[in-house]
Order: structure tokens, then C-alpha cells, then sequence
């Protein structure tokens, strides 16, 4: 059974989180908290497993609270926002500051059912993950320099990722240079979301990095972010590759879908391509990277012991899907490895 405090100023908001929560036989929420200083009473008086914390309260905002639990009481939060630039601004700050996932509040960003769907799932993943190993991970990290990077032909990279990756994803692109890979990505996060994530992507790696619209080229040296609540394909005209942005329902349990861009990816490039599956809960993406293996790509998975929560790589492992099972410190350099191989068996 996971133990849930709602820390949230909206009383509506703690109502509909925990009728969501609630309907789960294995989930109980213990408690509801108006503000970070009731909050932390109730943390040390009902000492639960995940806390859904909003950013924006009076009082004590989020962000200042989230830093002080990490620092002397460090456990499982999921961030809970507000739809808007500036909330997404926030939420990319509390998952650095050590937040496992970013929900949006109720509201418009879910149709029917998925709101309870999404906030289930991510919440009983959360309670899987050793918040203390995970800040200690952090602080231990290097980032390594990227090498040189030949010139290749029609090479995709694409990743997959969700509970914990956006900081996975930050080290495998710090990793690439910045004629890496023509790159798509995605990462499980809400509408809005994405495009402060892309921004940090951009402004953290060597790479130029931006939230896809449909149509954008991809070309070496860039990488498009899927944008939250929307799918994302690969296609290709001629020897020209571009991206596909479209509505749709949740496929494997989310939109974006791992699995819708990977197996667009096996379709359209081929060999050509590497796929690489990150942290996260849930299968999605084991399909769409056994289709991407089968086609030849080359594909890798992070390892149990790197990952926030090991799902989506197990279960990629799982299918059959995956020729490399790597810890996350070496992950960019076994692209790039790749990468090279590529380029040499393409010239001879």
C-alpha cells in the first residue's frame, strides 16, 4: 500500500487528487496539507511514501520546500502544476532540485479518465525510488567531454524516456558533441513542460535543441523534444528526415509515446538509426525498440543500477529489443562508438 499526503492550497484540487488517488486499492491517501508548514507535521507524524506537492502556496512556496525536505528529509515527490509557462519554468527547477515527476493539475490537459490514469501510475512509481541513492548519484556526476564525431550518413538517434530522465537525458546530450546525431526525443511531461525542458536541453549540451513542431527537418547536430500531450513520428522524404506532430489517445499509457516514435524510427530509418531507452516506469517503448532492433538498428538500454525507476528498459530487455545494457556514464560514449561504426561500414 503507498501512503500519499496531498500538499496543495486548492481545497478542489485535494478533493479531485484524492478521489483519483483513492480509487486505487493500492494507494491510500493519509493526509491533506494546505501549505508546506502543515505539510511538514503531518510528514512526521504520518510518515508517508510519496507526497504530491503543488509549487505556487502562500506561506511557503513549493521550490523553498522542496529544498529544505531534500536537504533533512529526503522522500518521493510528485509536482503537481499549474498549466503555464511560468509553472513549467518551476517544475523544470523542482525536478533538479530532486522531484521524480512533473503532473499537471486537473484541468484541461486530460481528456476523460486519464488524469486518474496518469496520477496512479506515476505516484506508485515514485514510492519505488531510493530518493537518498538518487541525490547521492547526482552529486557524484561527471560530465564527460564530448569527442569528435565524423560525419555520418542519415543517422537517427532516437531516445525514450520517463520517470527521472530528464536529468538522464541532460547527461546523455552533454555527452554528444555538437555535429552529434540527428536526434528525437521523448520524455513523459505535461503540455508546456516540454518547451522549458528543450530551452535547458539547448542551453546544457552542445547540441541544438528544441520542442518539434510538425514538419521540423532534423539534421545532424540537432534534436527535437516531442512536445507534451501530443505524439511525435519520424518520417523521411528522399534522403531528408522530418518529424510528424500529431494528436491522438494515449498509446502504452501516454502521449507522448516512446513507442509511437520508435517504431516510426524502425520504419523510416532503419539501420540507419540507434535507439536508446532510458529510466522510466511502465513498457512503453519495449515494442517499438524490438522494431527497431529487428529493422538493425543498434539499441541500448540503461542499466538497473543507473535508473530512477527500472521499467521501461527492463521491459525493452525483456522483448528481446536490446543489444546493449549500459550504465547511464556510458551510455553517450557507446553512441558515439556506434556512431563511428556506422560511419565505417557505410564507407567500406
Amino acid at each position: 500500500m503507498v501512503r500519499v499526503l496531498i500538499v496543495d492550497d486548492s481545497a478542489v484540487v485535494r478533493q479531485v487528487l484524492q478521489r483519483e488517488l483513492d480509487s486505487d486499492p493500492e494507494i491510500t491517501v493519509v493526509g491533506v496539507a494546505p501549505d508546506p508548514y502543515v505539510a511538514r507535521d503531518l510528514i512526521l507524524k504520518l510518515h508517508p511514501d510519496v507526497i504530491t506537492l503543488d509549487i505556487e502556496m502562500p506561506r511557503m512556496d513549493g521550490i523553498t520546500f522542496l529544498h529544505k525536505l531534500m536537504d533533512h528529509h529526503p522522500m518521493p515527490v510528485v509536482v503537481v502544476s499549474s498549466l503555464t509557462p511560468a509553472g513549467s519554468t518551476l517544475a523544470d527547477e523542482a525536478l533538479q532540485t530532486g522531484a521524480i515527476d512533473v503532473l499537471c493539475k486537473p484541468g484541461v490537459a486530460y481528456a476523460a479518465g486519464e488524469l486518474g490514469l496518469v496520477l496512479r501510475d506515476t505516484v506508485k512509481a515514485a514510492a519505488t525510488v531510493d530518493v537518498r541513492r538518487l541525490l547521492a548519484q547526482r552529486q557524484r556526476v561527471r560530465r564527460p567531454r564530448p569527442a569528435a564525431l565524423a560525419l555520418t550518413t542519415n543517422q537517427v538517434l532516437a531516445l525514450g524516456a520517463s520517470t527521472g530522465g530528464t536529468e538522464a537525458l541532460v547527461q546523455v546530450l552533454q555527452g554528444l558533441p555538437a555535429n552529434g546525431p540527428a536526434t528525437v526525443i521523448v520524455q513523459h511531461m505535461p503540455e508546456h513542460f516540454t518547451r522549458t525542458f528543450a530551452a535547458r536541453l539547448d542551453r546544457e549540451s552542445a547540441m541544438s535543441v528544441k520542442e518539434a513542431e510538425d514538419g521540423d527537418a532534423l539534421r545532424p547536430g540537432t534534436a527535437l523534444l516531442a512536445p507534451g500531450n501530443r505524439h511525435m513520428a519520424l518520417r523521411r522524404s528522399g534522403a531528408t528526415y522530418h518529424v510528424q506532430v500529431k494528436d491522438g489517445p494515449l498509446v502504452s499509457r501516454h502521449r507522448p509515446s516512446v513507442d509511437v516514435l520508435f517504431r516510426s524510427v524502425s520504419r523510416y530509418a532503419g539501420a540507419n538509426a540507434i535507439g536508446v531507452i532510458l529510466t522510466g516506469m511502465g513498457r512503453d517503448g519495449a515494442q517499438g525498440m524490438k522494431l527497431m532492433h529487428d529493422a538493425g538498428a543498434h539499441t541500448i538500454a540503461q542499466d538497473e543500477a543507473s535508473c530512477v525507476v527500472y521499467g521501461m528498459p527492463k521491459e525493452a530487455v525483456e522483448a528481446g529489443g536490446v543489444n546493449r545494457v549500459l550504465p547511464l556514464a556510458e551510455i553517450s560514449q557507446a553512441i558515439l562508438a556506434a556512431c563511428e561504426q556506422h560511419r565505417q561500414g557505410v564507407g567500406g
